[in-house]
């Protein structure tokens, strides 16, 4: 059989199999031996297991459950809600000031969880009612925290970056630095339609400001700066040579855990082991898709499928610009049914060799393909975030919560398009840290 044909065919039992409501990683097991076992037969079978187990063996990928376990640690204090409380103290004289809060925190939230979720539970708990009480509209209040919470995946430390580093062979550290610019245009660009929306709606309640005294506004800053400082230390630790990314990610989660004991009393036993517990089930289902997406990378490349796109679509005489606005096309759709991880361990060995084949930087790409999957977070019909924001705030119906989120959307197509015309908005800190890539 023809490779593209049976490519297309694998797409179209892949999309059945995980519309059927089993887990990704199980899926991808299952189609990747059903392939393998028709085409190549049984002993094909045999090397599964290796396959399996040889992706997981990594020391890169005990960085993964670190970062969670230092998420989750602050995830399960009131850090969140410190943050939030913080920012507002600071930012509240300026028109809009609390929505431009609520931004903000989940700007750092997320640099300190590397967890969309998490970011839009910790952040939306406080900041939600808050804007409902200050008369903020619901779309508008919900919406904000929705696309704030995306920004988690992005801004470093970044487990999906990490994710898309070990699947395709590339520099973590420099994914790292490749999100923070990008990370804070994204959060500039939501804070500037904020400004215009609240500005525009003309209601002088939401222009209103509160009135903090500086005693109120520094008293609450020990409870928020020693987080900031280990995300710093974390930062320092990799980039300057101290420390690699997994032995970085291992002391951050110790500070963090320590932290959170020492400031926030999580030293009850029953408190710490939720953490640990929903820890490893988050780092077990992540590791899991990526054993199994090697599974499928394999059966992808054993049938010759991977190779046989990538020749076709060498073949084809268009211009880069259309490829790379159909791999976005691609991604947004692929975003809007499966998880970041899911997306990036499917779709990356396959596109990266094509990117790079037409000359685009694979750094780059990896930005790019994480605002797309951004998108996907706050955008049906899986749009994890909607549900989060859902559950934190039942009475805002869902159509609200996406209709608020849509000018959010607008703002990351526009973080694309920026990141196409002008490419060094993603490489220019990793090349000034780490030296020009050859």
């Amino acid at each position: 059989m023809d490779p593209l044909i049976l490519g297309a065919i694998v797409a179209a039992m892949t999309i059945l199999v995980l519309f059927s409501g089993v887990s990704v990683a199980l899926g991808l097991l299952i189609v990747s031996g059903g392939f393998l076992l028709v085409f190549d037969g049984l002993r094909s079978l045999e090397l599964l297991p290796e396959i399996f187990f040889g992706k997981l063996d990594s020391f890169a990928l005990l960085s993964i459950p670190m970062f969670i376990i230092m998420g989750s640690s602050i995830a399960s204090t009131r850090a969140g809600a410190d943050l939030y409380e913080a920012l507002e103290r600071w930012l509240t004289r300026m028109p809009g000031g609390l929505v431009i809060s609520n931004l903000g925190a989940c700007a750092l939230f997320a640099a300190m969880s590397g967890s969309s979720p998490a970011t839009c539970a910790a952040i939306g708990k406080m900041g939600i009612p808050e804007m409902r009480k200050r008369g903020y509209p619901d779309g508008v209040a919900a919406g904000s925290i929705a696309a704030g919470g995306t920004l988690g995946i992005l801004i470093p430390p970044s487990v999906t970056m990490i994710v898309y580093g070990i699947a395709t062979e590339t520099s973590i550290g420099r994914l790292f630095l490749a999100g923070v610019v990008p990370g804070f245009m994204l959060v500039v660009l939501f804070m500037a339609w904020s400004l215009y929306s609240t500005k525009r709606s003309g209601n002088k309640e939401l222009l209103a400001t509160v009135r903090y005294s500086w005693r109120q506004r520094f008293e609450i800053l020990p409870r928020v700066v020693p987080f900031l400082l280990i995300i710093v230390g974390v930062l320092y630790a990799m980039y300057g040579g101290v420390a690699t990314p997994s032995e970085t990610a291992a002391v951050g989660a110790l500070l963090c855990l320590v932290i959170a004991m020492i400031i926030y009393r999580l030293w009850h036993p029953k408190d710490l082991w939720v953490v640990l517990r929903d820890s490893t089930r988050e780092s077990v289902m992540i590791l899991f898709i990526i054993a199994a997406a090697g599974v499928f990378s394999y059966m992808l490349s054993s049938l010759f499928i991977t190779q046989s796109i990538a020749e076709w679509i060498g073949t084809l005489d268009v211009n880069r610009w259309v490829l790379m606005i159909a791999v976005n096309i691609f991604l947004l759709i692929a975003g809007f049914f499966l998880p970041p991880v899911a997306v990036i361990l499917m779709s990356a060995p396959i596109l990266l060799p094509i990117i790079t084949s037409v000359g685009f930087d694979p750094i780059w790409f990896a930005v790019v393909l994480t605002i797309n999957m951004e998108i996907g977070l706050i955008s049906p019909p899986v749009g994890l975030n909607l549900y989060v924001i859902n559950g934190i705030a039942p009475d805002i119906s869902l159509k609200t919560i996406l209709l608020g989120s849509l000018p959010y959307v607008a703002c990351m197509i526009i973080a694309i398009v920026l990141l196409c015309l002008f490419p060094s908005i993603a490489t220019w800190l990793p090349d000034l840290v780490m030296g020009v890539s050859l």
